[in-house]
């Protein structure tokens, strides 16, 4: 499957309901500032809250930020099977409540999850037609640098997110897209990398067509945009 043209329609129509996308991508790789901004700009999508054993980080709030279980009350909700999927990473449990998703989906709302690569594997045998990018940093030393600069992991447990990095960038080439930028900082203000994640939303409900039409929410030429910025780039892989 190629990477469509991005085109910009002010009338095109969206037909995004009751799709699941799916991201995933090394620790400290930027996918929580990415899904912000995305939705900050398509509120018409429903991002899933996971559920963790892990302890709440500074400002986190239970039900918003993630659903804080205990390890014992985590394996209960297992065996109930109420969760979509779950995995253990880096010595805490994290899992995708069912309910939630299969409800918004039965709604006709877009999905989206935010999850880690064995998450995502079973997600896949679930949901066969679910689009998933990969999102991974411009290279190892960069995610490094990153880890480590939030500064709130000791060493052990920075080892473990790196070897876990390492066999995450190994199975990248089994997601439907690949996603590299070599400037995480720019974030914020980038809209070419909105606009890549908001046309892969339209490739999940149209994988057979040659283009796809995007609405550009605040004017400009949207293909222009990622045609011309070397520092971001979107490549399909299957």
């Amino acid at each position: 499957m190629g990477l469509p043209t991005l085109l910009t329609h002010a009338d095109a129509a969206m037909s995004t309901s009751g799709k699941l996308t799916l991201i995933t991508g090394p620790s400290g790789v930027g996918k929580g500032t990415l899904v912000n901004q995305l939705l900050e700009r398509h509120p018409q999508i429903w991002l899933s809250v996971s559920a963790t054993t892990r302890s709440p980080r500074q400002g986190e709030q239970n039900g918003i930020n993630y659903f804080f279980h205990s390890r014992a009350g985590f394996e209960a909700l297992v065996e109930q099977g109420g969760f979509l999927e779950w995995a253990e990473f880096a010595g805490n449990c994290y899992g995708t409540p069912r309910g939630p998703v299969e409800q918004q989906m039965a709604a006709g709302r877009p999905v989206l999850l935010e999850i880690e690569l064995e998450g995502a594997r079973q997600v896949r045998r679930s949901f066969p037609d679910g689009f998933q990018i990969f999102l991974a940093p411009p290279s190892f030393e960069e995610l490094e640098r990153r880890i480590r600069g939030r500064g709130t992991d000791a060493e052990d447990a920075i080892q473990r997110r790196l070897n876990r990095a390492r066999e995450e960038l190994e199975a990248q080439q089994e997601f439907d897209a690949v996603v590299i930028s070599s400037n995480f900082g720019l974030l914020a203000i980038s809209g070419s990398w909105l606009f890549v994640f908001y046309a892969l939303f339209r490739i999940a409900d149209s994988a057979d067509k040659a283009e796809t039409v995007v609405p550009d929410p605040v004017g400009g030429d949207v293909g222009d945009d990622l045609r011309g910025n070397s520092n971001e780039m979107a490549r399909p892989t299957r």
